[in-house]
């Protein structure tokens, strides 16, 4: 059996969206203080030991949600014709994510998207 390493960190950001089509209170604008958790997997170490280090989980993890933060999602892309759902969102952050920092060593596994504290959805590409 081989090594599987799993490294996670979160992040937060807050905006507002306006779920279309739903039959209730979330049709009209409403905003949430998200709670992001990303994992990343390595089956490899670097020489020092590492598999990646958390600072550059973290960074490329904000450069995304600093794109959404204090924002109205219904008006930006993807947002503006996909709707807004912790799912949708979810796979997003995700997909971005994992654009920059996917390598032959490390990828990301899974996104945990919080809209509340008792609320989430998680999201792999498996």
């Amino acid at each position: 059996m081989s090594d599987l390493f799993t490294l996670k960190v979160s992040s937060d950001f807050s905006s507002a969206h306006t779920l279309r089509d739903y039959p209730g209170a979330c049709s009209r604008m409403h905003g949430h203080n998200w709670k992001v958790e990303v994992e990343v997997e390595a089956a490899i170490l670097d020489d020092m030991g590492m598999a990646i280090d958390f600072k550059r989980i973290r960074k490329l993890t904000r450069h995304v949600t600093d794109q959404l933060d204090h924002r109205y999602l219904n008006d930006i892309s993807p947002f503006d014709s996909v709707n807004p759902t912790a799912e949708n969102l979810a796979r997003h952050l995700y997909r971005e994510i994992a654009s920059s920092l996917d390598d032959e060593r490390v990828r990301v596994c899974a996104v945990t998207l919080w809209e509340t504290d008792r609320a989430c959805v998680k999201y792999s590409d498996r």
